[in-house]
């Protein structure tokens, strides 16, 4: 790792999702520099470093993983096969970045776990939607007592990303079963991140996980057969007391987007968005017990906009904002100041969520976490 003062050198494997947003991200973080791509081919790997003016290509994660002139490895491919290569940075020392899902399964997810806490580094998931401004204000007013005691709320994620289906959408691979995504495992995963932020430990939870459409088909007639789940629906009993109504689909019709509605004894919070949520317009309403009602509030500049990093709530690709905020923190945790969150911790009890999930739509009963070790 570099000296205290020196640049923490970053490898992204992914030229897709890892090089257009990942990318813009670490370069507006101070004190990092982005010196290697990496893809499953050397043609790829090469024209990916040339066309993104970075210095060398990779077609082996194993080989970046062990290289000694890179700290820290973003990986950002399919779950099913990225559970090995964050092993491989781990096993050498490398600080890693991982993307949602954190794993393909429990199994795997335990294994990484396992390997983060042994190896000493830092180490994040890409949920990076609690460092959205309108996020992290509902947060600080949580913290201050807005709400009074949390008694309940809805959460709502759900967009359209399969129902008319586009033969040239990069992501059209999550039809395929064993790979580890699903409506839940995908889209899931960041709003059991979010609430998790929010409101603390999950205690039990009753879930449906269920398919609506058995097959994605184009308007020129093409078509491919699901096999992964869509739709599932959820009750979440923290250890608060509060209790959470969850729904979440990437196949509802005209899909409402993000919204996050929660109320206690003191007052009421609405965070929306109508499609993935962005730093841009994300919204957060909120009001009080005897008050006006429902207003907009309005964000504060200093969480739009920072100079601890190179780009603002403005920046053209918005989830570069809020990924750049968790990267920054993730370089101040390595050089000793503060700490990293999302982390490993937080994807673990994240993935025993979703295991619940699955336990629960099987066995047909609530599942208490703790059963889930």
């Amino acid at each position: 790792m570099r000296d205290r003062h020196g640049a923490l050198r970053v490898g992204i494997i992914s030229a897709n999702w890892g090089a257009f947003a990942h990318l813009p991200g670490w370069r507006a973080v101070p004190g990092v520099e982005v010196v290697g791509i990496c893809t499953s081919r050397e043609e790829t790997a090469k024209a990916a470093a040339a066309r993104c003016g970075i210095e060398r290509a990779f077609w082996s994660a194993e080989q970046m993983a062990a290289d000694p002139d890179i700290d820290i490895v973003d990986c950002g491919t399919r779950p099913s096969i990225r559970e090995a290569m964050v092993l491989a940075c781990l096993r050498n020392g490398k600080h890693v970045y991982n993307a949602i899902p954190f794993a393909a399964s429990l199994e795997g997810a335990r294994a990484l776990h396992d390997a983060w806490r042994q190896s000493g580094t830092v180490a994040v998931v890409d949920a990076f939607s609690e460092w959205l401004p309108a996020h992290r204000l509902a947060r600080e007013m949580l913290d201050e007592g807005y709400l009074g005691r949390p008694f309940g709320g809805t959460c709502v994620f759900n967009m359209s990303l399969f129902n008319t289906l586009n033969p040239r959408f990069p992501y059209n691979w999550f039809a395929q079963s064993g790979l580890g995504v699903s409506a839940v495992r995908n889209l899931g995963s960041h709003a059991l991140h979010m609430l998790t932020y929010l409101f603390g430990e999950v205690e039990e939870l009753v879930a449906h996980d269920g398919r609506l459409l058995d097959e994605w088909r184009s308007p020129d007639g093409q078509s491919i057969k699901a096999e992964t789940n869509d739709f599932a629906n959820m009750l979440l009993r923290f250890t608060s007391g509060l209790v959470m109504q969850f729904q979440v689909s990437w196949n509802a019709p005209l899909g409402l987007g993000w919204y996050l509605d929660m109320f206690g004894s003191k007052g009421r919070m609405v965070v929306q968005s109508p499609s993935f949520p962005t730093s841009r317009d994300t919204t957060l309403r909120a009001g009080k017990l005897g008050g006006a009602g429902m207003e907009l509030i309005e964000i504060p500049q200093r969480l739009l906009r920072t100079t601890e990093i190179g780009i603002d709530a403005g920046c053209e690709i918005q989830p570069s904002h809020p990924m750049a905020l968790s990267m920054n923190a993730m370089v101040r945790a390595i050089r000793g100041e503060g700490r990293a969150h999302p982390d490993f911790e937080q994807a673990w009890q994240v993935e025993r969520l979703q295991e619940a999930v699955r336990r629960s739509a099987a066995e047909r009963r609530w599942v208490r976490v703790e059963e889930i070790a």
